[in-house]
């Protein structure tokens, strides 16, 4: 480096220490800036010679993590100085005793907590599964500010993670994932967990990161406009109260609306909670929950709540300080919207974790203080259980409950009897609404008529000219209401249906010279054991008594002996299982590590990967190497507890190949559907099958079809065109 340059460097240092103190949360005595001062100097000294893998000063790195620790965590003089020396017994020549003998003790503890946490995992890494880290992380220290500097180390090199070696970017992020993030979580350090968990899901799944960034960006304009419509419906009557307030929106993380996607089955759009409403009051500590239930007041007063959505913090607060009440309500255009009530004191705590008690609290021994509520952190670390707030609201609020509330597109609110279902929903509205059903959607997926609703559910009714009632929504109807109606309904059908089908038995008996009078009727009814002449007329009609069966009751008549066939049922032949090693022995074409050599494999069957799809390989113990695709869903498990056995994977050439990917479909029954989809794989796309199942549930049908490619690209175009069938609303890779 050229003077120029180090002049250049030592100023930047300068500067970051400045900013250091400028930003510290807590105000910092004349003795705290000492203490720090001397820290920052040792460090500068200790890492003189080193150089991170970006090319910038390694002393840039401690800065940062004392930054985040001092700012964004906002801890004491002694754990940033802490944060400052975190590294430096590790990697230099200083020792423990030294930085005992020139800090004190409970600097000395910090940092060999930190320091044995990074030998434990480069002497073990090798045998060492991450829930067996996690698990040494909280018993190798008795001081919970090493595992939140260690986070803090931990989120400033995922900011930093880009000037890795691509494995290694891959390994940190999935070991943040699962191990970092949910520590940050249960420490309460809220703001940091979102950023490790969107930082891990950005070098993890990088397309799907900025797919969601992206269409974020896109939708901002309209969810600012959403979320000023909704503050000002509350903001006249805030001001009337007299209430000193801000509101402002909160977009959820892209880690949260992924985890959405995925759990609930649905795009970007259908996510119907990307964001949410927070209100933050100025209060003294006398009136803080009063006015915290106004707003509720308020708040209920112009949107509808969802009744199993409240979660009340104020009263009980989370075991890290977290204070808040959390209520999900029925928003403009009928969309769901959680907001959350929080005093500055709360939305400080919620931010800064347990440091920004201090600022609040009474008693003036600070230390004693610090030490009770390290205690009680290290308590919730130790307790997964304490967190059970969550699940005891909800079960109570649905124990005794005797009737559910559910609501319609537009935000209004049913009342329905527990059990109820879409069907009973649909003839609350109105009959005819209930009379034309074809299909359902609770939450924006598309669930069977049978489906039980919950209180707090959002449901819409599709509804078709052409669908009627059947038998089966006897099955499903819970309301007397509904069930007449279907009954009445069902009458009249089969009373129309009925005329038609004694006319039909005329002209089949004639053929079989027999005159139809009410003898003969009745000698019918009786042969086929029904009730009334009613029955068989509309059975005669649907013609599940056919021709034969007419003729064996003809024969009878005229004492002829003829055993009575039962029509028998053909059972479906068993859908022969895939021969896997004959397929994979075809699969010559893909390639491991830099060199890209050809060696054995297995595919995986948890993810099923074909030519095209990114993967991975997986050095098991007994079964060699197992191919995994990258969107596996135990990808990061594997890839954070055994990331020494992962082998980069990639396909080369697929053209003249062939591979079998199983495609699952979902939607609304409707006939003809199973002709739409075999003729679109077979004809259009002269793509094979090997096996096809499908089940209905309630006028919905399920089914997979496995079928026999060339590539994903054919994969993809067969998945577009089947997703333009009519009644088809889902179709998924296996």
């Amino acid at each position: 480096m050229t003077e120029v340059e180090i002049e250049r460097e030592n100023a930047a240092i300068a500067k970051a220490y400045k900013e250091l103190l400028k930003i510290s949360y807590r105000t910092l005595t004349d003795d705290d800036k000492k203490l720090i001062r001397k820290a920052f100097d040792i460090a500068v000294d200790a890492h003189k010679d080193q150089r991170r893998k970006s090319g910038e000063a390694y002393i840039f790195h401690p800065i940062a993590v004392a930054k985040i620790v001092a700012s964004e965590i906002g801890l004491d003089a002694t754990s940033i100085a802490a944060a400052l020396l975190h590294d430096v017994v590790e990697d230099t020549n200083y020792s423990l005793d030294d930085i005992e003998q020139m800090f004190g003790e409970v600097v000395a503890r910090i940092v060999d907590g930190l320091t044995k946490i990074s030998s434990l995992k480069k002497d073990m890494d090798i045998s060492l599964q991450a829930e067996n880290f996690r698990k040494m992380l909280l018993t190798l220290n008795d001081d919970v500010r090493v595992i939140i500097i260690k986070i803090a180390d931990r989120l400033h090199n995922m900011q930093t993670l880009q000037h890795m070696r691509e494995d290694k970017q891959v390994k940190i992020a999935s070991e943040t994932l699962y191990i970092y993030a949910p520590l940050a979580h249960r420490i309460g350090l809220y703001n940091i967990k979102t950023d490790l968990e969107d930082l891990g899901l950005k070098f993890t799944e990088p397309e799907v990161y900025n797919d969601i960034l992206t269409k974020i960006k896109d939708s901002k304009e309209e969810q600012d406009a959403y979320i000023a419509e909704f503050s000002n419906v509350l903001k006249s009557t805030f001001d009337k109260e007299g209430l000193n307030y801000e509101i402002k929106g909160r977009p959820k993380s892209i880690f949260s609306i992924r985890n959405k996607m995925i759990k609930q089955g649905v795009v970007f759009d259908e996510v119907y909670d990307k964001f949410a409403v927070r209100i933050i009051y100025k209060s003294d500590i006398a009136n803080e929950k009063f006015l915290a239930w106004k707003i509720y007041s308020i708040v209920t007063d112009h949107f509808r709540p969802n009744p199993t959505r409240l979660r009340d913090w104020i009263s009980s607060p989370k075991s890290t300080g977290y204070e808040a009440l959390h209520i999900t309500v029925m928003g403009p255009q009928g969309r769901w919207v959680e907001v959350q009530i929080r005093s500055a004191r709360m939305n400080e705590i919620a931010e800064k974790g347990y440091a920004a008690h201090f600022k609040y609290k009474a008693g003036k021994n600070e230390e004693d203080s610090l030490d009770i509520w390290i205690s009680r952190l290290q308590e919730a670390l130790e307790n997964p259980d304490l967190n059970a707030v969550d699940f005891v609201e909800e079960f109570k609020l649905n124990l005794y409950s005797k009737e559910i509330f559910v609501f319609t597109p537009k935000g209004d609110l049913k009342s329905l009897p527990k059990g109820a279902t879409p069907l009973d929903f649909a003839f609350s509205i109105h009959t005819e609404v209930g009379m034309k059903t074809r299909g359902a959607k609770v939450n924006g997926k598309l669930v069977p008529l049978s489906h039980p609703l919950r209180s707090g559910d959002q449901v819409e009714i599709m509804t078709s000219e052409s669908a009627k009632p059947n038998t089966n929504w006897l099955d499903y109807a819970k309301t007397a209401r509904a069930r007449s109606k279907i009954k009445s309904s069902l009458k009249e059908e089969k009373k129309t249906i009925a005329q038609d089908g004694k006319e039909i038995l005329r002209r089949k008996l004639k053929q079989l010279k027999i005159n139809v009078d009410e003898k003969v009727i009745n000698e019918l009814v009786n042969y086929f054991k029904l009730s009334t002449s009613l029955d068989l007329f509309y059975r005669i009609a649907i013609g599940s008594i056919d021709n034969k069966m007419l003729k064996d009751f003809a024969a009878q008549r005229s004492n002829a002996f003829m055993s009575f066939i039962k029509n028998r049922i053909r059972k479906p032949s068993k859908v022969q299982d895939i021969d896997r090693d004959e397929i994979v022995s075809k699969y010559d074409m893909l390639v491991f590590g830099k060199e890209e050599d050809k060696l054995d494999y297995k595919l995986s069957n948890c993810c099923n990967p074909i030519p095209g799809d990114n993967v991975f390989g997986f050095v098991t113990i007994n079964e060699g190497i197992k191919v995994h695709k990258a969107t596996c869903p135990n990808a990061l498990s594997l890839q954070s507890n055994y990331a020494y056995r992962i082998m980069p994977a990639k396909w080369i050439d697929s053209t003249e190949q062939e591979f079998t990917a199983k495609l699952k479909m979902t939607g609304i029954d409707n006939m003809g559907l199973v002709n739409d989809i075999t003729r679109i794989i077979s004809e259009n796309m002269h793509v094979n099958m090997k096996s096809v199942s499908f089940d209905t549930d309630g006028g919905t049908f399920k089914g997979r079809v496995t079928v026999v490619v060339k590539n994903n690209t054919v994969v993809r175009k067969l998945m577009e065109r089947l997703k333009k069938i009519n009644g088809i609303e889902k179709v998924s890779r296996e």
